[in-house]
C-alpha cells in the first residue's frame, strides 16, 4: 500500500484531530479508549440489529491495540479468522463474526506489518526488511532476514512454495519456502512496487509512480505498461478481463485524489471509459457475487458500491462508523459475505450481508486451547505407576517453596562411583563410561509414550510407513516398526528425504529390490568385524560369488555418510546360485506383495545358507582362484576360512540302537536350532533360556534309523554333544507356530514375574494391588542395584550374556550371565575349570519377524554396534544399539532389543559374540582391486572382431593419478517395467519403479596426448530376460548383450566394476551428464568430490534440466544423438563441455556472467521449445573444440586409430 497520500497528522500517531464518534448501537459499557484501562473485548452489536439479507451492514467492531493505527487486515483463507496488523509490529487474531480474540503476538519491535498472507500451517507476515512465518498460535516457523537497505511493501504468493516480495528498491526477490532462501532476483525498471496482483495470464504490479505493469509469470519480463496516474498509486483490483485502479494526481504542486477510476480491457490493451465516483477513493475491490460489482473505500469512511462499466449513484454510498478519523486497510472475505476496516485507532469493523456469515466457503476447524481442568480433576490412584504425576495442579505463589532448600542445608553431591572413572574412555575431553547401575535413576517408574510430531511443515516430510490415518492407540505395531517404503515423485528419489527416518551416520539399506529381505541380515554380517573384514579382502575369478559382491557392497556401507546403499549386484549375483533357488529363497515380486511368504522361517533359511556359502567360497584355495594377479588374503589358509572360525563348531553324533549297536560320527554345524520340550503339562514349566539352549545343542531325540546290526530299521536314540565352542554363537529360533509362540510368551511371562519378586520380594501377577509404600521398597537404596522400570520387563526371556563351559569330561555347561554376575565379581570359571574352555558370549544383533496384516509383515535387526564403527563413523568410542528398518535406523535402548511382544514381533535369530572376539582376529583390510583390472582382457562375445575394437586400453605413462579427469557415460536396459496407479485426479503415482540393469559402460580420457580417446568401452552379458532395450536411447540391440551371436566387446558386470572401483579408490574425477543415476543403476558409492555432472554445472536452481544434446548444440556447435545415442559420444561430450564451463567460469571471476550465460541459455531453450535447430548454435563450439586440440571422433562402432609407440600397461 503506498502511504503517499496520507494525513500528515498520522507521522507521529498524533491523539486524533475529531472526537470518536461511535455507532448509536454500540454499547458504551464495552468502549473504553483511556490508554491505562482499555478493554480488549469485542464491540459487539445488540442481537436486536437487524441485518438486510443481501446488503452490507455493520456487524461487529473489536480493539486490535488503542490507539495504534491497523496497517494491514487479511482474512485467512483457511479458517474463520480475521488477521490484524499494526503500526507497532504487532499481530491479532479474530475468530469467527463475532470476533473472539483468538491469539495476539508481536512479531517485530520497530517496523509495522505490511502485508499478510495466510497458507496452510500458518501466516506470513511482510515488515520493512523481514519477511517471518509464524504458526497461529504465534510461535515462529522461520524468520528471514533481508538486506537493511530494503524497503518491502508487498508479497504475492504464486504457487505453495514460492513468494515473490517487492517494494520501493529496483529489483523483486523470489523466495522458496521450502528451503527458505532467494532463488530469483527480478530487476525492475521502474522502482518502488507496492501493490501486487496475479492472474491466469499475468504478474500486475502497481508502482508508486502512478503505473501499472503486467508481466509474465514465467520470466518477469514487462509485457504491457498502463500509465494510470500523474502522481501516485492507491490501489487496484483485477477480475475477468478488467482492471480497475484508484489514484492521485499531482495537481498545484501536491497530489490530490482523483475521483475518476481508470478501468482498462485487459482483452484489447486499453483504457476504457473512467468510472466517475461521489467519494475521495482510496481502496477498491472486486466483489463479484451475481454481478462483478466494485467496492470504494475512501479514507474517511465513505463506502461506495458500484459496476465498473455503469455510473455511480449517489444513493448506494454508506458510511464506516470509525473510532479513528481514517480508514487505514481494507479487506474482503474469500466467500465475498465479509468487509474488514482497520481504522487510525486501533479499531477492526466487520461489515456482512448476513448474520450467519462466513469468511470461507470451506474453512477448517480451528484449534482452541483446553480449557481449564482444575475443578474436574479425575482422582489420583497412586498405587498405578503410569499416572503421570504432572496431574498434580501446582498453584503459582510468589512465596519460597517448601522444596526451595539453602545450599547450607543440602547434602554435598556424591563421589563419582570408581567403577565409571576405571572404564571410562577419553575422547579430547569427554568421557564415556557404561552406566554400573548401582545408583537409583531420579524418575518414575513409568515410560512416556512416544508422541510424533504431528507438525507438518513446508519440508513436505512424506510419512512411509502405511496406515498413517489409522489412530496411533488402534494400531499395535509401532511405528518404527512398520514397513518402509519410498515414495516416488517426477524426480524420483531425488527429493525424497531419507534424512527424516535416518540421522546417525550409519548407512541403511532400499527395500524396493526383489528379494531385498535380507537387508537386516546384510546389516548382521556388517556390523561382525571378522566377517566384514574377511570379504572386504575377499576377491576371486567367479563371475557371480557372493563373498565378492558382499564385500563390494559393504564397502559402500563403509563410504556412506547416512546415504542408503542398495545391494543390487549382490542380489543379482543370489538370484543366480542353485542352491538358493532350490532352498526356495528366491521370491517373486508377487509373493512379497502379497505376504504369503512366511518371512521368520525364510530368514532362518537364508541365514543358515549365506554362512555355508561364505564358508565354501572362502574355504577354496585363494592362489589360482585370485583375481587376476591380485595377492591372496590375509585371512586363514587354503582348506580353512575365517567363517568356520568364527562360526563352525564340532559335533558327535552317538545312534543307539535297541540291540546295543552304538554308532559315532564327527560333522560340523554353522549355527544352531532352538528345539522346545513339550508343552502338554499344565501349568506350563519354567524354563531358563540357558535350559533351551543347552537342550537344543546337545539334543536327545528317539527316530527310525538303519542298524547295521540288525539290517533293518529300528528306533534308535540319537544324542548330539559338543566338542568345541564356537567364537560365534548363531541361533535360529525356529518361531513357526503359536506353539512355540506360546512357549515364549509364558516363559517371559515367568521372566517378569521373578524379576518383580527380585525387586520387591512380591508376586505382582496375582492380581493384588501393589501399595505405594511397596513401590518405594523397589527402589529402597540399601538394596545397592537400580532395576529397569516395569516396561523394561515385560516380553523379556533372553538374557543379554550367556556362559558356556566345557568340562574335562566334554560335558556342557550352560547358564544366563547377568549383569549383576558382573557386579559381583564373579569368577568366569571355577575352580576345576581351564579359563580356555569358559566363554561368554555377549548378544549382539536379533533379528525380528513383524506381524503387521496391512503390509504384509517385514524383517528388521536390533544390532550392538560396536566401537569401531562408531570410531570411524563419528569420531568416539562406545556402544549402542541401533534398530534396523531397511533405510530407517534408529538407536534404542538394550532392553527393547529382547523384548518381543509376541503378538506382532516375533523373534527370528539370534547372534551370540564372545567377548573380545575382535582380538583374535587380523583386522586389517588391503584393498585387493590392483592395477591389473585395467589390463585387456578377452571379450566374451564369440564373434567380436578385433578390427572393430574401440577403445585403446591405457598405457604405462597413462596410469590414472589423484584428480584426473575421466569421461564417463553409461547406457541402460529394462529388466523389469515400473508399476504405476492413475490418481483420480488424472496424476500418475509411482508404485515401483523399473528395474534397471546396466548394458555399456564406457570411460574416455580426460587429458594426455589421447584426450578423447576411450579406454574402455564394454557391453555387459546379461542372464536375466531384458523386456526392453531402450533401443533409441541406449543404442544397444537384441543380440548386443548374448555372447553367442554379439561383435561387441562383451564383459561381465563384475569385470568392469572393479574397474570403475579402481578408478574411485585412485580418486580421478569422472566428467559426464547425469551421473547420479547411472552411479545409482551400476551400484556405485562415488564420492561428491570426485563426481563433475555437467548437468548441475549449467542449471538454475528450480528451472529445468538441460539435455546434452542441447547442451552440446548450445556450447559447442555440435549435433548429436541423432537416431540413437553412443555412450562415447556422450562421454566425449561431457569432457569438452566441462572444458567450455571452464573457460566460461574461470576462478575467481564474476558468478554474475555466468549467470547471464545461463540466462541466455533457458531463453534460447524456451524460445526452441527444448528442440535443436536445424541452423548452427550461437556458442563458438567449433572453435572450443579446435583449441581443445580433441583427436578425430572415434566411429561407435568403426576401426581405432592406431596404437601409440609405446609398452602396454604390464603388472
Amino acid at each position: 500500500m503506498n502511504f503517499e497520500g496520507l494525513n500528515p497528522s498520522l507521522a507521529e500517531y498524533a491523539p486524533p484531530l475529531l472526537d470518536p464518534v461511535l455507532d448509536a448501537h454500540l454499547t458504551p459499557s464495552l468502549v473504553e479508549l483511556d490508554p491505562e484501562g482499555v478493554s480488549l473485548e469485542g464491540m459487539t452489536v445488540p442481537e436486536s440489529v437487524h441485518l438486510m439479507e443481501g446488503m452490507y451492514s455493520e456487524l461487529h467492531t473489536a480493539v486490535s491495540e488503542v490507539g495504534v493505527p491497523v496497517s494491514v487486515s487479511h482474512f485467512d483463507l483457511h479458517e474463520e479468522m480475521l488477521w490484524v496488523g499494526n503500526h507497532g509490529g504487532h499481530a491479532t487474531s479474530f475468530f469467527g463474526p463475532t470476533l473472539e480474540r483468538y491469539s495476539s503476538f508481536q512479531v517485530n519491535s520497530s517496523d509495522d506489518i505490511r502485508q499478510i498472507q495466510s497458507l496452510e500451517n500458518g501466516v506470513l507476515f511482510l515488515t520493512k526488511t523481514n519477511l517471518k512465518y509464524m504458526s497461529r498460535g504465534g510461535l515462529i516457523i522461520f524468520d528471514y532476514l533481508m538486506d537493511e537497505s530494503e524497503d518491502m511493501h508487498s508479497l504475492l504468493l504464486t504457487d505453495n512454495n514460492t513468494l515473490l516480495v517487492a517494494g520501493l528498491q529496483n529489483h523483486v526477490l523470489e523466495i522458496d519456502l521450502n528451503t527458505v532462501q532467494e532463488t530469483q532476483k527480478y530487476t525492475v525498471e521502474v522502482p518502488g512496487i507496492t501493490i501486487m496482483r496475479q492472474s491466469n495470464r499475468f504478474f500486475f504490479c502497481g508502482h508508486t509512480s502512478g503505473k501499472v505493469s503486467l508481466r509474465d509469470l514465467r520470466t518477469f519480463v514487462v509485457e504491457h505498461e498502463f500509465d494510470a496516474y500523474s502522481g501516485s498509486l492507491s490501489d487496484f483490483d483485477v477480475h475477468g478481463n478488467l482492471l480497475v485502479t484508484c489514484g492521485f494526481s499531482s495537481r498545484m504542486n501536491g497530489l490530490a485524489c482523483d475521483r475518476f477510476l481508470k478501468v482498462y480491457d485487459l482483452r484489447m490493451m486499453r483504457a476504457t471509459t473512467p468510472l466517475q465516483v461521489h467519494i475521495d477513493p482510496f481502496f477498491l475491490r472486486f466483489i463479484p457475487t451475481y454481478t462483478s460489482r466494485l467496492a470504494i473505500i475512501s479514507q474517511t469512511g465513505q463506502c461506495q458500491f458500484c459496476e465498473p462499466t455503469g455510473l455511480a449513484n449517489p444513493a448506494d454510498i454508506f458510511h464506516v462508523n470509525t473510532v479513528g478519523p481514517l480508514i487505514m486497510t481494507f479487506d474482503v472475505s474469500a466467500s465475498k459475505q465479509a468487509l474488514a476496516f482497520g481504522d487510525s485507532e486501533g479499531c477492526v469493523h466487520l461489515w456482512a450481508d448476513s448474520p450467519e456469515v462466513t469468511f470461507n466457503a470451506y474453512s477448517r476447524e480451528t484449534d482452541f486451547a483446553l480449557p481449564c481442568m482444575v475443578d474436574t480433576l479425575p482422582h489420583l490412584d497412586w498405587n498405578q505407576d503410569l499416572v503421570p504425576l504432572s496431574l498434580i495442579p501446582v498453584p503459582l505463589t510468589s512465596d519460597a517453596l517448601l522444596s526451595d532448600w539453602p545450599a547450607a542445608n543440602s547434602a554435598p553431591p556424591p563421589p563419582v562411583d570408581p567403577e565409571i572413572l576405571r572404564t571410562m574412555k577419553k575422547v579430547g575431553f569427554i568421557g564415556y563410561a557404561p552406566n554400573p547401575r548401582t545408583k537409583l535413576r531420579n524418575q518414575i517408574p513409568y515410560r512416556l509414550k512416544e508422541m510424533d510430531n504431528e507438525f507438518d511443515n513446508f519440508s513436505q516430510v512424506p510419512e512411509s510407513p502405511i496406515g498413517r490415518e489409522e489412530e496411533p492407540h488402534l494400531y499395535r505395531v509401532a511405528k518404527k516398526y512398520r514397513k518402509v517404503t519410498i515414495k516416488y515423485s517426477k524426480l524420483g528419489l531425488e527429493d525424497f528425504d531419507f534424512k527424516h527416518y535416518n540421522k546417525t551416520l550409519f548407512a541403511g539399506l532400499e527395500p524396493h529390490i526383489p528379494n531385498a529381505y535380507c537387508n537386516c541380515m546384510i546389516q548382521v554380517l556388517y556390523f561382525l568385524e571378522p566377517v566384514r573384514c574377511l570379504v572386504q579382502n575377499h576377491l576371486c575369478q567367479k563371475e557371480f560369488c557372493l563373498g565378492c559382491e558382499l564385500g563390494l557392497l559393504f564397502h559402500m556401507l563403509d563410504l556412506s555418510r547416512g546415504d542408503p546403499c542398495q545391494g543390487s549386484n549382490f542380489l543379482r549375483a543370489f538370484r543366480t546360485i542353485p542352491e538358493a533357488s532350490a532352498l526356495g529363497l528366491i521370491l517373486a515380486d508377487s509373493d512379497e506383495a502379497t505376504g504369503k511368504v512366511n518371512l521368520g522361517r525364510l530368514i532362518q533359511s537364508w541365514n543358515r545358507f549365506i554362512l555355508t556359502q561364505l564358508h565354501q567360497e572362502t574355504q577354496e584355495q585363494e592362489g589360482p582362484q585370485a583375481y587376476r594377479g591380485a595377492g591372496s588374503s590375509s585371512f586363514g589358509s587354503s582348506g580353512d576360512s575365517v567363517i568356520g572360525q568364527l562360526f563352525s563348531c564340532e559335533m558327535e553324533n552317538c545312534s543307539m540302537c535297541r540291540c546295543g549297536k552304538e554308532t559315532v560320527r564327527v560333522s560340523s554345524t554353522l549355527l544352531f536350532t532352538l528345539s522346545y520340550p513339550d508343552s502338554t503339562e499344565k501349568p506350563a514349566k519354567d524354563y531358563e533360556f540357558a535350559q533351551i539352549l543347552k537342550r537344543s545343542i546337545c539334543l536327545e531325540q528317539n527316530t527310525q534309523a538303519w542298524c547295521e546290526n540288525c539290517e533293518k530299521y529300528q528306533p534308535t536314540v540319537q544324542t548330539r554333544n559338543i566338542r568345541c565352542l564356537p567364537d560365534v554363537l548363531v541361533i535360529n529360533c525356529e518361531v513357526n507356530s503359536s506353539k512355540e509362540a506360546d512357549f515364549w510368551k509364558t516363559q517371559a511371562e515367568y521372566s517378569f514375574q521373578k524379576a518383580m519378586m527380585k525387586r520387591g520380594g512380591f508376586d505382582i501377577t496375582k492380581g493384588k494391588e501393589i501399595s505405594l509404600g511397596e513401590w518405594k521398597d523397589l527402589g529402597n537404596p540399601d538394596t545397592g542395584h537400580l532395576y529397569p522400570s516395569v516396561e523394561e520387563l515385560k516380553n523379556i526371556w533372553i538374557p543379554h550374556a550367556i556362559k558356556m563351559r566345557l568340562t574335562k569330561s566334554k560335558e556342557l555347561d550352560v547358564s544366563n550371565w547377568s549383569e549383576t554376575d558382573e557386579v559381583k565379581g564373579q569368577n568366569h570359571c571355577g575352580p576345576m575349570d581351564d579359563p580356555e574352555s569358559v566363554y561368554i558370549y555377549d548378544l549382539m544383533a536379533t533379528v525380528v519377524h513383524i506381524l503387521d496384516s496391512r503390509t504384509g509383515g517385514s524383517l528388521v535387526g536390533h544390532i550392538k554396534v560396536g566401537e569401531t564403527y562408531h570410531q570411524r563413523k563419528e569420531g568416539v568410542t562406545h556402544q549402542q544399539w541401533y534398530l534396523f528398518n531397511d533405510f530407517l535406523i534408529e538407536p534404542v535402548d538394550k532392553c527393547e532389543a529382547v523384548q518381543f511382544d509376541m503378538s506382532w514381533k516375533v523373534p527370528a535369530i539370534l547372534y551370540y559374540a564372545r567377548r573380545n572376539l575382535n582380538a583374535k582376529y587380523n583386522l586389517v583390510i588391503k584393498n585387493p582391486i590392483e592395477a591389473s583390472v585395467l589390463l585387456a582382457e578377452a571379450s566374451l562375445a564369440r564373434k567380436q572382431r578385433k578390427c572393430h575394437a574401440t577403445f585403446i586400453p591405457l598405457m604405462l605413462s597413462e596410469m590414472p593419478q589423484a584428480g584426473d579427469l575421466v569421461g564417463l557415460d553409461a547406457e541402460f536396459v529394462t529388466l523389469n517395467e515400473e508399476e504405476a496407479e492413475l490418481r483420480s485426479d488424472g496424476t500418475k503415482s509411482t508404485i515401483k519403479p523399473s528395474q534397471m540393469s546396466v548394458a555399456r559402460i564406457t570411460c574416455v580420457r580426460g587429458q594426455g596426448p589421447n584426450e578423447g580417446v576411450p579406454f574402455i568401452d564394454d557391453y555387459i552379458s546379461t542372464q536375466e530376460q531384458v523386456v526392453d532395450y531402450l533401443t533409441q536411447y541406449s543404442g544397444i540391440k537384441p543380440g548386443d548383450l548374448d555372447a553367442k551371436i554379439s561383435s561387441k566387446h562383451l564383459t561381465t558386470l563384475k569385470s568392469t566394476y572393479l574397474k570403475l572401483r579402481f578408478l574411485i579408490d585412485v580418486g580421478v574425477k569422472f566428467v559426464g551428464h547425469g551421473l547420479q543415476k547411472d552411479f545409482r543403476v551400476i551400484n556405485l558409492m562415488v564420492p561428491k568430490d570426485q563426481v563433475i555432472d555437467t548437468v548441475y554445472l549449467f542449471h538454475i536452481p528450480r528451472k529445468r534440466m538441460i539435455s546434452l544434446r542441447f547442451l552440446a548444440w548450445y556450447f559447442l556447435d555440435l549435433k548429436i544423438q541423432g537416431e540413437t545415442h553412443d555412450s562415447i559420444e556422450d562421454a566425449r561430450t561431457a569432457l569438452q563441455l566441462y572444458r567450455k564451463y571452464l573457460e566460461l567460469s574461470p576462478q575467481g571471476s564474476e558468478p554474475e556472467e555466468f549467470r547471464k550465460v545461463l540466462k541466455g541459455l533457458y531463453e534460447k531453450g524456451r524460445k526452441l521449445d527444448w528442440k535443436v535447430a536445424t541452423r548452427p548454435g550461437p556458442g563458438n563450439g567449433g572453435a572450443f573444440g579446435a583449441r581443445l586440440g580433441l583427436p578425430p571422433a572415434l566411429p561407435a562402432h568403426g576401426s581405432a586409430p592406431p596404437r601409440a609407440e609405446e609398452p602396454p600397461l604390464l603388472v
